[in-house]
């Protein structure tokens, strides 16, 4: 169970564009990205629901030509989430044990967000 660090960035309006830019940019350059997803609390957790998960972490795996080990050294320190790089054949075992969100190239959370927001959801 991860631990709640109210001083850490954890707010999905920061985090996401972050993953989504400063993160990917990062993991592109050494290899390609394919997918980007969130697991955990917020794979699990109806978006509706997120604001339970204050100050959680968010569990993020990313889906590239090839594995890194150690990828937790490329996320910003002030980011409260921890990573997961991994090949297809490794990323599809692991999306076969766990409820996923893809957020890249298909953002599925996006769609959520839309949706909820059409139904009067606002996030607060």
């Amino acid at each position: 169970m991860s631990q709640v660090k109210p001083e850490a960035i954890w707010q999905h309006d920061k985090v996401l564009p972050y993953i989504l830019t400063s993160l990917k940019d990062k993991i592109s350059e050494i290899t390609a990205v394919e997918k980007i997803m969130v697991f955990g609390s917020r794979g699990r957790v109806p978006l509706e629901k997120w604001s339970e998960l204050e100050g959680k972490d968010w569990d993020v795996l990313v889906q590239a030509k090839c594995k890194l080990k150690n990828a937790g050294v490329l996320v910003d320190k002030n980011y409260h989430l921890d990573l997961l790089v991994l090949d297809k054949e490794r990323s599809d075992d692991f999306c076969l044990n766990h409820t996923v969100i893809e957020i890249f190239p298909d953002n599925k959370l996006e769609a959520l967000t839309k949706k909820q927001k059409h139904d009067g959801y606002t996030g607060d």
